[in-house]
C-alpha cells in the first residue's frame, strides 16, 4: 500500500518562486509507485489550496489557474489533511509532510511548529533547530561557542540601531573594516544582502536590510572561494563531496543563485585533505545546530587554505540548478533515492520521539 505524502510549497515569503521550482523538482523525482503524493500550495496572500500536482504548472506559477480545492492540515494530533470540495469534506491521513518552503514561514520553525502540533512526521529539522539556524546572529553565536572559524561579526536590532546609530556604525567600521557585508538576520537566499564599501553605502545597506527584517547582522569580508557541502541523516549524518560556486556577480546573491549563470564545480577544485576537512566541519555544524534530515553548509576557503563557516540552510533549494541534490547525485545518491531517504529519516525521527 502506497504511503500518502504531502508536499507543501509556495508561502508568504520572498522566496515563493524558488519554492515553486523546488517543489516541481521534488514532484518530478519522487516515486509515484511507492507514494501517493498530494501537493498543497500556499499562495502569496496565504491561502492554502490543494493543487493537482502538475510540476510544469507549479514551476510556471499557473497552478492556481487549474483545478484547486481549499485544504488544510488539521491541528488535531495525527489527523492529517482535510480537503473541501464544494459542500463535501474529505479526510486524507498523511504519512509524511515534505515542506519545500524556503525563507520565512518555511525554514524558520513556524511550519515545523504547526506540524509538531498536528502530530505529523516531516522532512527536515525541528522547530528549535530551524528557528536557530534561520537567525544568522544565533547561528554565529553557536559557531563562536563551538570554536568554529568564521568572519568577525556584529548584530543589532532596529530599536537599538535607532538609539545608537552613529556609535554602532563607528564600532562596526573599526572592528570589521570595509568592505562590510550587511544582512537581514532572518532571510534566506541572500535576500536583502548588500556589500558596503564606505559609510554612505553602509547606511544605505542598513536601510535595505531593515526593510526585510528587524535585526541585522554585519560581517567582515572573507576573501575566498565559496565551498558548499550537503549533509543527510539524523543522529549519524553523512556529508556529500563538496562543491564550489563561482558567482557571476560580485557575491552569491539571490540573482546569482537562481537567475544568472553562476558556475558550479562538482566536485570542488580542492584536494582530498581539504575536502575531508569541509565534510568534517559540515557534519560538526549540522550536529551542534541539532539539525535533522538535510542541510547545506556553506564555507569560504581562503588562498592560504583556511576554512571559514558562512551559513547553514536547513531547507536548501531543490531546483534543477540547486547544489544539494547535485552534490549527493555526484556522491552516489540519485535524486529519487535522496527523496526516499529524506522521507524515511523523517518517519524514523518522529517515531523515535513518539516512543520517548
Amino acid at each position: 500500500m502506497r504511503k500518502n505524502i504531502l508536499v507543501l510549497f509556495g508561502g508568504k515569503s520572498t522566496e515563493y518562486e524558488v519554492s515553486l521550482c523546488s517543489a516541481a523538482s521534488v514532484l518530478r523525482n519522487i516515486s509515484h509507485e511507492i507514494y501517493s503524493v498530494y501537493a498543497l500550495g500556499i499562495t502569496k496572500d496565504g491561502q492554502w489550496l490543494l493543487s493537482d500536482g502538475d510540476p510544469d504548472a507549479i514551476e510556471a506559477n499557473t497552478w492556481q489557474n487549474r483545478e484547486t480545492h481549499r485544504a488544510w492540515i488539521s491541528p488535531n494530533y495525527g489527523e492529517g489533511l482535510y480537503i473541501q470540495n464544494g459542500s463535501e469534506l474529505h479526510h486524507i491521513p498523511i504519512a509524511v509532510v515534505f515542506p519545500v518552503l524556503h525563507g520565512k514561514n518555511g525554514e524558520d520553525g513556524t511550519i515545523q511548529g504547526l506540524l509538531e502540533i498536528a502530530g505529523l512526521p516531516y522532512v527536515g529539522s525541528s522547530t528549535l533547530a530551524a528557528a536557530l539556524t534561520m537567525d544568522k546572529a544565533f547561528t554565529n553565536l553557536l559557531a563562536d561557542y563551538y570554536h568554529i572559524k568564521q568572519a568577525k561579526w556584529r548584530a543589532i536590532d532596529r530599536y537599538d540601531y535607532q538609539q545608537s546609530k552613529t556609535d554602532f556604525l563607528n564600532e562596526a567600521e573599526e572592528t570589521l573594516r570595509y568592505p562590510i557585508f550587511v544582512k537581514p538576520a532572518c532571510a534566506g537566499s541572500s535576500v536583502g544582502v548588500t556589500k558596503a564599501a564606505d559609510r554612505t553605502s553602509l547606511e544605505k545597506a542598513m536601510e535595505t536590510a531593515f526593510s526585510v527584517d528587524d535585526k541585522v547582522v554585519l560581517e567582515e569580508t572573507v576573501k575566498g572561494r565559496e565551498i558548499e557541502c550537503a549533509v543527510l541523516g539524523n543522529e549519524a549524518p553523512i556529508a556529500s563531496a563538496p562543491g564550489e560556486i563561482e558567482p557571476c556577480a560580485e557575491f552569491y546573491d539571490y540573482d546569482a543563485k537562481y537567475i544568472s549563470d553562476s558556475k558550479l564545480y562538482i566536485p570542488a577544485r580542492i584536494d582530498e585533505k581539504t575536502a575531508q576537512l569541509v565534510q568534517s566541519a559540515a557534519i560538526k555544524i549540522f550536529k551542534f545546530c541539532n539539525c535533522a534530515g538535510l542541510s547545506r553548509v556553506d564555507f569560504f576557503l581562503t588562498a592560504d587554505n583556511l576554512l571559514y563557516f558562512n551559513e547553514i540552510n536547513t531547507i536548501p533549494g531543490f531546483t534543477k540548478i540547486s547544489m544539494y541534490a547535485k552534490l549527493f547525485a555526484y556522491s552516489g545518491i540519485p535524486y529519487p533515492e535522496l527523496i526516499h531517504r529524506l522521507l524515511e529519516f523523517a518517519e524514523k525521527r518522529f517515531h523515535r520521539h513518539e516512543q520517548g
